[in-house]
């Protein structure tokens, strides 16, 4: 092969050289491109998977979110019904209210006596006598602040009795039932508005009088 090559002129020469080095250029172009074309697509097809997880991610994490906050406010929601109709007779926070409530008002309460519950469908009632002596602004303050609380409280069958002159002012005796109410465990509650005889399980709201009004 040298001795062919020698014996070809200078131009033949250069002609197979050039020829040798295309054919080598090519080739190794070939080899180069195929791999690194490979490369490319395989790098495309991971950006395209990642870009997708990267939008699932996103989506979940926007779900996520939204869970959290709808499950906040299921929680606080949850805990205002809890306020108003517990779980629990919860009888200590009950008579702290009423006591609470009399020292705002000004009323001299004399006295509270528990009375049994009275089970309903979805709740119970729990009621409590009360007696007390005050002016009658006070014993009017005192049941429009038991209808400020928190917790359902009706106030019934209101009594006031033996005036009494003392200055200027008038006292009286004053003597009712005060009615609070609890969730019966594993009942879902149906609403806090209304009268309890309004609709089945649903005690009547806070500063609300009971179907027939305060006797």
């Amino acid at each position: 092969m040298a001795i062919s090559l020698n014996r070809l002129p200078l131009a033949g020469k250069v002609g197979v050289g050039a020829v040798l080095c295309a054919l080598l250029g090519v080739t190794y172009y070939v080899l180069l491109h195929t791999d690194v074309a490979a490369k490319i697509d395989r790098e495309r097809v991971n950006t395209n998977n990642l870009e997708a997880e990267l939008s699932r991610q996103k989506q979940a994490q926007a779900s996520y979110f939204a869970d959290r906050d709808e499950l906040a406010m299921r929680q606080q929601r949850q805990r205002e019904l809890n306020k108003i109709l517990p779980l629990d007779t919860e009888a200590a926070t009950f008579l702290s209210a009423i006591q609470a409530t009399s020292n705002i008002s000004g009323v001299d309460l004399k006295g509270w006596s528990p009375l049994e519950e009275v089970p309903q469908t979805f709740y119970a009632k729990v009621p409590m006598k009360l007696a007390m002596t005050g002016h009658f602004h006070q014993v009017a303050k005192f049941i429009y602040e038991v209808g400020k609380q928190d917790r359902i409280i009706n106030i019934e069958n209101l009594e006031l009795t033996e005036p009494k002159a003392e200055g200027e002012d008038i006292v009286l005796k004053a003597s009712c039932l005060a009615t609070t109410f609890h969730l019966i465990k594993g009942a879902k509650p149906v609403g806090t508005q209304g009268a309890p005889g309004a609709a089945p399980g649903t005690p009547a709201a806070p500063g609300t009088t009971p179907a027939g009004g305060t006797k």
